[in-house]
């Protein structure tokens, strides 16, 4: 997810699956400045963002909006393209989702029937909702996977990308090291895929180590392809930061993903971290599937 620093007033409509910490998510907004408003019915989005156009004071407001209103699914798409089309609003989609066993443990932990299930299991509403929130899943401008947030993980994901109290301040620059295997984050703006590098795993003194390892890292750096791939990675980040700063992006996600997520990734991630700080940017470095490589 990544705030815009918007002249027109900015709304930004949540949705995504049940379960996925879309009411998480609004808390957070609250908390990070921003006017929410929960579960309003599709009919009435047209009147709030006329609202939100004549006010001076609602400069940030958020929607979240869901299954919980029948005929959700038929009736949002066309009402969030014609929100889109009339303009005046700086009008972002975003799009919760996590895994199914994730969710499954979420609805069990809650004990919360899911809207979609009616008498059956909670996972049969789960893939009946995954299936009817397709085509509004498309139309997403930012889709975020919650399946790894604990509650106060997520919070803080949102509040760094959204907090009105950050404006003014320098784009904060996350770098992702993931593995193919595990899935390509959604949430990353820009992706480098590092598979053609040597494979550490491969080699018996270096499997158990991850990129994080000075012998790891010192096998990687005599292989000539590491040179010359991070080189030019690190060209195209030093010409595409400032001009995405200066469009007024707050937050900006690199993600360099190997197979597994543990060597390769690991260290470059760890290598670009630190050349972006070395820029002036802030900086922060996530191994995702570190554990799992």
């Amino acid at each position: 997810m990544s705030a815009a620093r918007p002249r027109q007033p900015a709304l930004l409509v949540i949705t995504g699956l049940s379960g996925s910490g879309k009411t998480h998510v609004s808390r957070a907004l609250e908390d990070a400045g921003w006017f929410c408003v929960d579960n309003l019915p599709t009919a009435l989005v047209p009147s709030f963002a006329l609202l939100i156009r004549r006010s001076a004071e609602l400069r940030r407001s958020a929607l979240v909006v869901d299954v919980r209103e029948r005929g959700f699914p038929e009736r949002f798409p066309g009402v969030y393209r014609e929100l889109k089309r009339r303009g005046g609003l700086a009008t972002s989609l975003v799009f919760l989702e996590a895994d199914e066993p994730t969710l499954v443990r979420r609805f069990s932990e809650t004990r919360r029937p899911h809207p979609l299930a009616g008498g059956e299991p909670a996972i049969e509403g789960i893939r009946a909702e995954r299936a009817a929130l397709g085509p509004v899943r498309k139309m997403a401008d930012v889709i975020l996977d919650t399946s790894r947030f604990t509650v106060h993980q997520l919070r803080d994901h949102v509040r760094e990308r959204y907090d009105v109290r950050a404006e003014g301040r320098r784009m904060v620059v996350s770098v992702l090291s993931f593995g193919y295997k595990h899935g390509v984050p959604p949430e990353a703006d820009l992706v480098f895929d590092a598979r053609f590098l040597p494979n550490p795993n491969f080699v018996a003194r270096l499997r158990r180590l991850s990129g994080a390892d000075a012998a790891v890292v010192a096998f990687l750096r005599r292989q000539p392809e590491t040179a010359a791939f991070l080189r030019r990675v690190l060209s195209l980040v030093r010409f595409v930061l400032p001009r995405h700063e200066r469009e007024g992006r707050s937050y900006l996600t690199i993600a360099v993903g190997c197979t597994g997520g543990r060597h390769r990734s690991v260290m470059l991630a760890n290598a670009v971290g630190a050349a972006v700080r070395k820029r002036g940017f802030p900086v922060r470095v996530v191994h995702r599937d570190l554990r799992q490589g």
